[in-house]
């Protein structure tokens, strides 16, 4: 079963932070986005592996939706 989480990216004052909401413990930084975003994948494959290999429970993305908004 193909599951799709959620990737929240934020800009820190020197470098980036990344975090997956449903799997909580589960976070990256890196001097830049794009690093950020290759570790953070990473991390989440990596931690999800370490659930199935001690027999616990794979945590169900939880997004029921997702909104930006902007402000002028």
């Amino acid at each position: 079963m193909q599951r799709t989480y959620t990737v929240l990216i934020e800009k820190g004052p020197t470098s980036y932070g990344a975090y997956i909401p449903d799997i909580p413990g589960c976070f990256a930084a890196a001097d830049t986005e794009e690093e950020v975003k290759q570790l953070i994948v990473e991390a989440g494959m990596t931690h999800l592996q370490m659930l199935i290999e001690a027999g616990e429970p794979v945590p169900e993305p939880l997004l029921a939706s997702r909104e930006e908004f902007q402000v002028a």
